[in-house]
């Protein structure tokens, strides 16, 4: 069996990145404990926080060996640990140390080159000198604010954002719809932007009371894109069905009134891969599910009008 690519699911997620790369007609050799190792090229998952690209098996006869053959590829490298864990931690100890320090949101990710690597055995590594995140296993943490959101929820906003790489700041306009109780209008107003919160369920007082924040007392889905003012984002975070979701996004693409979408797919049930598949395939699209998601996507689309 030759690994050509390996898939990192969040954990309690593994169901959703199998069906996932099924569909994609990639079969999972076997999974080594939330990695799925695959035999085939990799392709886009959308379930996968990370993605290992150029996966090599490398035999390791000592830690001195393992970490060198590692330091003679670059000098960046994050451990996976499943098994063999006193092991993987001496040959991490010989490589220069990469922390994975928390985010203060709107820092940017970082840019230096990052691989991974895990020992399948004793004497068998398997690394990657390249993969999809630029996190340690793909997961972002970032210095949180534990007084000002009415909600953790601002977190998966705050990941998206860092994700794309760009957000909203003085001058720019946001719409948020389904936005009580404010945990994302909160986030989007810190960046200076104005928000029109949208939502019939009523805002946290705090949130609603800040300069850069207009509430409207509206059903998200009520609005009639081609009447609105544009505006330069549009955010969604509502409690519905996928399908629906794309429809109300179709309709504001239709109508040219957004230039950048970040939006939730959240799932009930069963997990809707069709619909998932069709924002996917959205020009320019982002889909993912990140580390602060639950059974749920993030859709992003920059600079769509």
């Amino acid at each position: 069996m030759t690994i050509a690519s390996a898939y990192l699911a969040a954990e309690g997620f593994e169901a959703e990145l199998e069906e996932e790369l099924r569909r994609a007609g990639v079969s999972i050799a076997q999974w080594h404990g939330r990695l799925a190792l695959c035999e085939a090229a990799p392709v886009p998952a959308a379930w996968a926080l990370d993605v290992w690209n150029d996966v090599r098996e490398m035999p390791v006869a000592s830690i001195k060996s393992a970490a060198s053959a590692l330091r003679g590829i670059q000098r960046n490298w994050s451990l996976y640990a499943v098994s063999h864990h006193r092991r993987a931690a001496l040959i991490e100890d010989a490589l220069p140390p990469v922390k994975a320090r928390a985010l203060h949101f709107p820092e940017p990710a970082p840019t230096g080159h990052l691989g991974a690597w895990t020992l399948l055995a004793p004497d068998r590594m398997l690394l990657s000198p390249t993969k999809s995140s630029p996190f340690v296993n793909g997961t972002v943490k970032f210095e949180e604010d534990r007084e000002g959101p009415p909600s953790r929820a601002y977190l998966k906003l705050w990941e998206a954002l860092t994700r794309l790489g760009r957000w909203p700041g003085p001058g720019e306009t946001a719409l948020d719809l389904g936005a009580a109780p404010g945990g994302w209008t909160w986030a989007l107003a810190q960046l200076g932007c104005q928000v029109v919160a949208v939502d019939k369920a009523q805002m946290d007082p705090a949130v609603a009371a800040l300069p850069n924040v207009t509430i409207r007392t509206e059903s998200a889905f009520g609005l009639e894109p081609e009447k609105q003012e544009p505006v330069d984002w549009l955010f969604s975070d509502i409690i519905c069905y996928p399908s629906r979701l794309l429809a109300l996004v179709q309709r504001w693409r239709a109508a040219g009134k957004a230039r950048n979408f970040v939006c939730t797919l959240k799932f009930q049930g069963e997990t809707d891969h069709d619909t998932a598949a069709a924002f996917a395939a959205i020009p320019g699209a982002m889909v993912f599910h990140g580390a602060h998601n639950k059974h749920e996507l993030m859709f992003c689309l920059l600079d769509a009008a």
